[in-house]
C-alpha cells in the first residue's frame, strides 16, 4: 500500500474541523467533497481515508481496553487512567467512560468514510476492474467495523448511507443485533465476490478474498451458525494462499509483515509520518527507561498471574508473547509482566513499525476446529488444534471428546492469539465469560459486579444525550 499523506476536510459534522492524515496514492489538501470523489484516484485516496481510519484510538488504536482488560488475561495500568481502563477490568463501567465514547465515534467516522465511498463510486468513470476491487474493499472495512460496534455495543445504528446533513442522524435508533449481523453478512458475502485472492507490490496489505472469507466464517461462529462458519472457513484452509509459518515468533516480527500467516492486519510504518504503531510503548512498563523498548513505556495491559501460569511447559510462545521482567539500567532484574508480541524500535515514542493481527491463519485454523467440534466432530477438529499445538512445540493431543474439545480450543486459542485482541470476545461468544471470570475472581478475592448485563457494554452517555427519544441505555447501565 502506498504511503503519502493526505488531508481532506469533510464538510458534515462527523468530520468537520479535524484534519486526518492517511494512506493514499496522491497528496491532496483543503479538498471539500463538492469537488472530491470525482475519479477513480479520488476514490482510491477515499479507500485509502477509509483504511487508515482503523489505527485510529476508538478502533485499534486501543482496541486491547474492549478486547482483553475485560478478560482473564490482562490487568490495566495502575496509574493515570486507572479508573477508565478498571472499569472494564472489574465491570462497574460509567457510561461517560471516554473509551466508550472514542469507540463509537471513531468507528462511525470510519463507517461515513465507507458510506460516502459506496454512495458515490457508481457515477465514477474508471476502469470497472478497479471499481469491483475499490467496492469490494469498502464492503469489507464497514463491515469489520460494524462487527466490532455490534460486538461492545449490542443493537446499535445502522446507517448505510452517507450523511450529508447532520440533522439526518436524529433520525436513526439502534438496530437489532440481528438486523447488524445481516447486513454484516451481506457486506462480506459482496466482497468476496469482488476480491482477488492476493495483491503485490504496493497494494499488499489491502483486504483479500480470503480475509472477507475469513471474517465471514468469524461472524457465523459468533452467531452459532456453525456448518456455515465450517464450509467458509474450509474454504480459506483449501484456498493454498495462507499457511503457518515454522517459527512462531516469526509471525509479528516488524519486518517479517505481510508474511503467509497474515491475512489482515492493520499497517503501521515507523518514520515520524504519523502513521507509526504506538504499541511498543504503550505496554512497555512504567519507569523502564530504555531498557525494554526506546523511549519508555506505559505500563498498559499487563498480563496477569493467572495467564502466565496458564501456560504449558516447553511452550515456544511465551517468550514471543509477553516477559515476566526485565534488566534495568542499572543491571538490576524487575520483575514486571509485560506484553512483547510487538516489539519493533521506534523511531520517535509511539512511532513502531509493527502491524496489528486480526486475521491471521492459525486463528482459521482454530475457528475450524471449533466449528467442527460444534457439529459433533471431534475427531475431524483434533489435526487442525494439533496443527497449532506442535507449532509451538508442544504434543499433539490424542482423542478427545466434544466437551473435552471445547475446552481444549479456548486453551489454545488464549495462547495462541494473546494480546490481539480475541479472549474477551471469545468468551462471550462460547459463553464462557460469566463462569470462566467469576471463578477466577473468587479464587484471588477480587469482587466483580460481572453480569449478562455486562457482555455488552454501555452505550456512551452523550449520544443519548444528543438523542434521546431514539437511543436508549443498555439494560444495567
Amino acid at each position: 500500500m502506498k504511503r503519502r499523506y493526505i488531508y481532506l476536510t469533510a464538510v458534515v459534522l462527523s468530520l468537520s474541523g479535524c484534519k486526518e492524515s492517511f494512506l493514499a496514492l496522491a497528496p491532496i489538501s483543503n479538498t471539500s467533497t463538492a469537488t472530491f470523489y470525482k475519479t477513480g484516484n479520488d476514490m482510491v485516496i477515499a479507500l485509502n481515508a477509509t483504511y487508515g481510519s482503523l489505527q485510529s484510538s476508538g478502533q485499534y488504536g486501543s482496541y486491547y481496553v474492549v478486547s482483553e482488560i475485560p478478560s482473564d488475561d490482562t490487568t490495566p495500568v495502575l496509574s493515570g487512567s486507572v479508573t477508565d481502563q478498571d472499569e472494564f477490568d472489574k465491570f462497574y463501567l460509567r457510561t461517560t467512560n471516554p473509551f466508550l465514547a472514542t469507540r463509537w465515534n471513531d468507528g462511525y467516522r470510519g463507517i461515513y468514510r465507507a458510506n460516502a465511498i459506496l454512495d458515490r463510486i457508481g457515477a465514477v468513470t474508471m476502469d470497472e476492474n478497479l471499481k469491483k476491487r475499490v467496492i469490494g474493499e469498502t464492503k469489507f472495512l464497514r463491515a469489520l467495523m460494524y462487527f466490532n460496534l455490534v460486538r461492545v455495543f449490542g443493537d446499535v445504528p445502522l446507517v448505510l448511507k452517507e450523511t450529508t446533513d447532520p440533522a439526518e442522524g436524529y433520525n436513526y435508533d439502534r438496530a437489532a443485533v440481528a438486523d447488524v449481523y445481516a447486513q454484516i453478512i451481506k457486506d462480506l458475502t459482496e466482497a468476496e465476490a469482488n476480491l482477488p485472492d492476493r495483491y503485490t507490490g504496493a497494494d499488499i496489505g489491502r483486504a483479500t478474498k480470503g480475509a472477507a472469507k475469513s471474517l465471514l466464517g468469524k461472524v457465523y461462529l459468533t452467531r452459532k451458525q456453525y456448518a456455515e462458519a465450517a464450509t467458509k472457513l474450509k474454504e480459506v484452509i483449501d484456498s493454498g494462499v495462507y499457511d503457518l509459518l515454522p517459527n512462531y515468533a516469526d509471525v509479528f516480527k516488524a519486518a517479517n509483515k505481510n508474511h503467509k500467516e497474515s491475512i489482515f492486519d492493520i499497517q503501521y510504518k515507523k518514520g515520524s509520518i504519523g502513521e507509526g504503531n504506538g504499541l511498543p510503548n504503550t505496554y512497555a512498563p512504567e519507569n523502564s527507561g530504555n531498557s525494554v523498548v526506546q523511549f519508555g513505556g506505559g505500563g498498559n495491559n499487563r498480563p496477569t498471574a493467572d495467564f502466565v501460569n496458564a501456560y504449558e511447559a516447553g511452550d515456544l510462545r511465551q517468550n514471543a508473547s509477553m516477559a515476566t521482567g526485565y534488566t534495568n539500567a542499572q543491571g538490576v532484574r524487575v520483575e514486571y509482566n509485560y506484553v512483547r508480541k510487538y516489539s519493533d524500535t521506534p523511531t520517535v515514542s509511539g512511532d513502531s513499525e509493527d502491524n496489528f493481527p486480526v486475521l491471521r491463519y492459525a486463528d482459521v485454523l482454530l475457528m475450524y476446529a471449533e466449528a467442527l467440534n460444534e457439529t459433533a466432530k471431534p475427531a475431524e477438529a483434533l489435526p487442525y488444534l494439533n496443527r497449532i499445538r506442535q507449532r509451538a512445540g508442544l504434543a499433539a493431543k490424542g482423542t478427545l471428546t466434544q466437551a473435552e474439545m471445547r475446552l481444549a480450543i479456548e486453551q489454545e486459542r488464549r495462547m495462541e492469539l494473546a494480546f490481539e485482541g480475541h479472549r474477551w470476545f471469545d468468551l462471550v461468544r462460547t459463553g464462557r465469560a460469566i463462569p470462566v471470570l467469576t471463578a477466577k475472581a473468587q479464587a484471588i478475592g477480587i469482587k466483580t459486579s460481572l453480569t449478562e448485563n455486562n457482555l455488552v457494554f454501555a452505550v456512551p452517555q452523550s449520544q443519548i444525550d444528543i438523542n434521546p427519544s431514539k437511543i436508549k441505555q443498555n439494560p444495567g447501565y
